[in-house]
């Protein structure tokens, strides 16, 4: 077994115009785990997400996927891993079933009915089988973010990205999701990289996680989420898992 992690993340500094808003971040991500970029409002999750998937250039410091240096997301040939944005990002105009059958249509040469096989499987997957013919106007939020899931999941990543899957649903849906993440770790062997600020999403599902502070343009906490939680001395960190002092989350 390959005990390399899947993403190594060495001295990276990330922000705007050469200001960082995080600097000095150390950390891997396993192969097969479900790591979490956690942190209250303003902290960095987001821009921190989008230079690990290569939509922005570093200030300085290394990122590796799967022992390749991270390189500008290109536009000319197949991205090397599945997103899933905010609120799952899919075109209001085309079926769900049109909206997996994208980066299928884009980046391989299946014919029109594989295209529609595929695409349907993978709603299956995500308990959509069904909807196919829906458009997204016609699903619940719920049902939106698992058929991003499902467009992430098109080319058969290795790695996932998923910015907060389970944001804006109630309970129960929320935890369908929560497991719907654990089932693809589980049964596919996909390393899964998400942004939340969900606890019972947050302690539900992921492995491990890093803690991103806002004022200290850092990392303040690495680790198993409920360790963190029972055992952090640290107060910005027992506040963020305490919802204690005034801590946004978002």
């Amino acid at each position: 077994m390959d005990d390399a992690p899947m993403i190594r993340v060495r001295g990276l500094a990330v922000g705007f115009d050469g200001e960082p808003i995080l600097r000095d971040l150390d950390f891997d991500v396993r192969r097969g785990e479900v790591f979490a970029i956690l942190g209250g409002s303003g902290c960095g999750k987001s821009t921190l997400l989008r230079h690990l998937i290569g939509l922005d250039e570093p200030i300085a410091g290394s990122i590796e996927v799967e022992g390749h240096a991270g390189q500008r997301l290109r536009f000319d040939r197949p991205p090397p891993y599945g997103v899933m944005f905010q609120s799952g990002a899919l075109f209001g105009s085309a079926t769900l079933e049109e909206n997996v059958s994208l980066p299928l249509q884009r980046w391989t040469d299946l014919p029109p009915a594989a295209v529609s096989a595929v695409a349907r499987g993978r709603l299956r997957m995500v308990g959509l089988g069904g909807f196919e013919n829906h458009l997204p106007a016609e699903v619940s939020g719920g049902m939106k973010k698992r058929a991003g899931i499902a467009r992430a999941l098109a080319l058969e990543p290795r790695l996932l990205f998923l910015d907060e899957p389970s944001a804006g649903l109630d309970p129960v849906t929320a935890a369908g999701v929560d497991q719907l993440i654990a089932t693809l770790r589980d049964r596919l062997g996909v390393t899964v990289v998400l942004v939340t600020h969900e606890l019972p999403s947050i302690f539900a599902v992921v492995d491990r996680c890093i803690v991103l502070d806002r004022d200290a343009h850092r990392i303040v906490a690495a680790g198993d989420p409920r360790a963190l939680r029972d055992a952090a001395e640290d107060p910005r960190v027992h506040d963020f898992f305490h919802r204690k002092g005034g801590v946004r989350v978002g």
